[in-house]
């Protein structure tokens, strides 16, 4: 399954003001798995959160699940550098992220709990309380595992 053209548009649209900020920007400089930068994992999510709810016929918040599936990994700092960032990334970066976001955008109810729980079930108390959030934690490991063994294969396009 493919993006069409209204989807592509309305990611644009949704991500105004948020993946042209100067805080994305400086995603696509820390890399998230293999050889991928958080930027293009987080559009990678982005994407497959779009086909799986369209797949999956979940008529979801679309803007919610765009703007909550970019901003899942802002936590802004380099995961791998051990001196920048405290241990258990894993654990810590969801509610790191959620109050970056936090400062920087106007975020929804549904935006805040993609946000936070997209680690689930390694965040145990932080579950997904909305479809969005659901849709956004099961796109973020599928993207993880692809970007993990395929480390120099694009995922779209």
């Amino acid at each position: 399954m493919k993006m069409n053209a209204n989807d592509e548009r309305g990611i644009l649209q949704y991500l105004r003001g948020v993946s042209d900020t100067e805080e994305a920007a400086r995603m696509k400089g820390f890399v998230q798995h293999g050889h991928i930068s958080t930027y293009q994992h987080v559009m990678n999510v982005v994407e497959m959160s779009c086909l799986l709810d369209r797949a999956l016929h979940l008529h979801s918040d679309r803007k919610s699940l765009v703007r909550g599936a970019f901003l899942h990994d802002f936590y802004l700092y380099d995961w791998h550098d051990r001196s920048v960032h405290a241990r258990l990334h894993g654990f810590r970066h969801p509610l790191t992220a959620l109050t970056n976001a936090r400062k920087r955008f106007v975020l929804s109810p549904k935006e805040e709990n993609i946000i936070e729980s997209h680690m689930w079930p390694l965040t145990l108390t932080h579950l997904p309380r909305c479809r969005e959030a659901v849709v956004v934690c099961l796109a973020d490991k599928i993207c993880a595992l692809y970007e993990t063994v395929h480390r120099d294969k694009a995922m779209f396009r």
